[in-house]
């Protein structure tokens, strides 16, 4: 998923005029776009898609680049036969090293045909972007692992440190099979690494490039929020509606509903988020960036959090954040709703328990007449890595030759990503740098999903460079 596309700030930073210039693909290049091509229109989508399929075809490339039996290794459970993935590995030299694990989730969130202007699952380049279910969360970043591998391996290239390379699904559905929660409490053994790097980390330009936007931004993801569901409900004896009363499922749903939309979690900050708006504040020129800077120094500076919170991505991720997605209530048109219900999707930030946000609820809604039930569990709370040196080091090397004076700052997603599976049983979970796109999100998770052609190419030669820093 590359859901922290929508949540990252504009800064006014020079960009190379050649990042709005197309160029002929190179032979590699096409063989990449041929990968990502493939994996887009194989819909692996919960209701209609197969992870397994793209994780079969995903095998017979890796097969023909040269890699065998012992190297490559399939999962799934009877239950869930169509959410299986896959692991690779690439022996490294080093007997003291350890290595180093490339996770990604294939599935992706549903798309209906009826609702996009082009078919979801079809691979369409068009006005300097590539357009499709997946293009953006997160199958560009699929195929760029996978086609990194497989050049490597037909190269006869061995890195010092081994490389894992991790496909998995369920990351977009919470009730779905997750690859990567399966792999961490049952194969901790063949995904084992010194660290991970996963979806998250990004770049954003101030305004879309057609429009003579630059990239002003890049990210490296360290840590993120953690997503629960809670279920608000309002139950009534109901009756015939021809005789209504004020006493309404829907209308103290309603009402309840509206107690959340205005309430606001308590401002936070940790090490990531501190160190995101010092250091990217700095780099700008506006009142927005001097707030930055004034809330890390001051996180009570009640005059910057007013300013930051009218941006919808800071003010997200100063706090916990619950908001309605789903409806349902009644059982005729003719007959007072018996029952009324809501989902409240929370992100919930690091250190902050889910049963104390549940209580949260209860107090805001301030009715005992209805319910605030967890409806979900969908795996450890989140935990922040360390701002690593060693990590975040080679990643602002590469920021700046591939971006010239655009720089890296740390992050906190306030999205959700499969890291956090992984940081429960020791692997520290980084998003790299090296791809971007516009304020806009790119209809993630939306509609239209797409993704800048110059975007995914600089960021594939980004990421091969970085992976080669920290491997070879």
């Amino acid at each position: 998923m590359r859901k922290l596309l929508a949540t990252l700030i504009p800064m006014v930073v020079p960009m190379a005029a050649a990042i709005a210039a197309e160029t002929p693909l190179r032979p590699d290049q096409l063989a990449y776009r041929a990968l990502y091509k493939e994996m887009v229109e194989t819909d692996t989508s919960i209701t209609t898609g197969s992870c397994t399929a793209l994780a079969d075809k995903i095998e017979g490339h890796l097969r023909k680049a040269g890699f065998t039996d012992a190297e490559i290794h399939r999962f799934a459970v009877p239950e869930a036969p169509k959410e299986g993935g896959i692991v690779a590995v690439l022996p490294g030299t080093s007997k003291t090293a350890k290595p180093i694990l490339l996770l990604g989730h294939l599935d992706v969130v549903v798309a209906k045909r009826e609702d996009w202007t082009r078919d979801p699952y079809t691979f369409i380049e068009e006005g300097g972007y590539f357009y499709g279910r997946g293009v953006a969360d997160m199958k560009a970043m699929d195929a760029i692992w996978v086609d990194m591998l497989m050049r490597w391996r037909m190269a006869g290239k061995v890195p010092k440190r081994t490389i894992k390379l991790a496909l998995t699904c369920g990351e977009e559905t919470s009730t779905a099979f997750n690859g990567a929660k399966w792999l961490s409490e049952n194969r901790r053994n063949l995904i084992d690494a010194e660290f991970a790097l996963n979806e998250g980390g990004s770049g954003r330009t101030d305004k879309p490039l057609e429009q003579g936007g630059r990239v002003v931004v890049q990210t490296m993801h360290v840590g993120e929020k953690t997503p629960v569901n809670y279920r608000v409900e309002a139950t009534n004896p109901g009756g015939h509606s021809s005789a209504p009363i004020k006493d309404n499922a829907i209308y103290e749903l309603s009402d309840a509903l509206a107690r959340i939309r205005d309430f606001d979690f308590p401002l936070m900050l940790n090490d990531t988020t501190r160190a995101y708006f010092s250091k990217a504040g700095a780099a700008r020129g506006d009142a927005m960036g001097k707030a930055m800077v004034a809330i890390a120094a001051n996180p009570v500076d009640k005059a910057a959090e007013a300013t930051l919170n009218t941006d919808r991505s800071f003010h997200s991720m100063l706090r916990t954040t619950c908001v309605a997605t789903l409806l349902d209530g009644g059982h005729a048109n003719n007959a007072l709703p018996q029952r009324a219900g809501a989902n409240i999707n929370c992100r919930i930030f690091p250190g902050v328990s889910a049963e104390d946000v549940r209580k949260t609820l209860e107090s805001v809604i301030a009715d005992p007449k209805m319910t605030v039930v967890r409806t979900d569990n969908r795996g450890p709370e989140a935990k922040a890595p360390p701002l690593n040196p060693a990590i975040l080091g080679p990643a602002e090397k590469l920021v700046a030759k591939y971006y010239p004076g655009v720089p890296l700052v740390p992050v906190m997603s306030t999205g959700a990503t499969d890291g956090v599976f992984l940081s429960a049983v020791g692997i520290p979970s980084y998003g790299p740098p090296g791809l971007f796109g516009n304020p806009d999100g790119g209809g993630t998770h939306g509609l239209n999903e797409r993704v800048y052609v110059k975007s995914v190419m600089t960021g594939r030669d980004l990421l091969t460079d970085l992976v080669t820093a920290y491997a070879f």
